[in-house]
């Protein structure tokens, strides 16, 4: 599903080839029949303030924002164990599901398999039912992290929001 692969980009550190790709984006946001009006809404408010704001303030909105509060950490694994050691087989299980489905982990992008946007390229490759499945798992991890992004006042919050109502089994059922 593409949502998850715009939502991906929306929530990888700002670049120039994303501010490029911005009107594209917001085209497909209003065009696409994939996602309901209120998600349309919160992503259209959402690229507007990214068109408002210059990418120096993007970037170092991001890495306020995500690297330097560990609330607010993009690593999903990092909300259910911290630095436990019970990270470690959760990571590897995770990059072996991956691997189960072809999906290849690049290692020049030097992420850990549990990075918010790598998993939603994850579910982006799934079918729609599958995606929900998938991200269901981490219903409750989205919930935090999109009450402790409101808290700060994040623009980011209403992304991660949409990942959590998407990730409910509810979906499937009324589908």
């Amino acid at each position: 599903m593409k949502i998850y692969k715009i939502l991906s980009v929306l929530l990888q550190y700002p670049e120039q080839e994303l501010i490029d790709n911005l009107p594209e984006i917001s085209e497909w946001v209003n065009d696409t029949s994939e996602i309901d009006n209120s998600e349309r809404s919160l992503l259209q408010t959402y690229l507007k303030q990214m068109e408002d704001t210059s990418l120096i303030d993007l970037q170092a909105n991001y890495v306020n924002t995500f690297d330097m509060v560990p609330e607010h950490s993009l690593h999903l694994t990092h909300h259910l164990f911290g630095d436990d050691k019970n990270r470690g087989p959760a990571l590897i299980d995770l990059g072996e599901l991956y691997k189960d489905y072809g999906v290849e982990v690049s290692e020049s992008a030097n992420e850990l398999p549990d990075f918010l946007p790598l998993i939603l390229e994850f579910a982006a490759y799934l079918d729609g039912n599958e995606s929900t499945v998938f991200l269901s798992d981490a219903k409750k991890v989205f919930g935090v992290l999109t009450d402790n992004l409101k808290k700060a006042a994040s623009p980011y919050a209403d992304l991660i929001s949409i990942i959590a109502d998407r990730a409910s089994l509810t979906r499937i059922e009324a589908a």
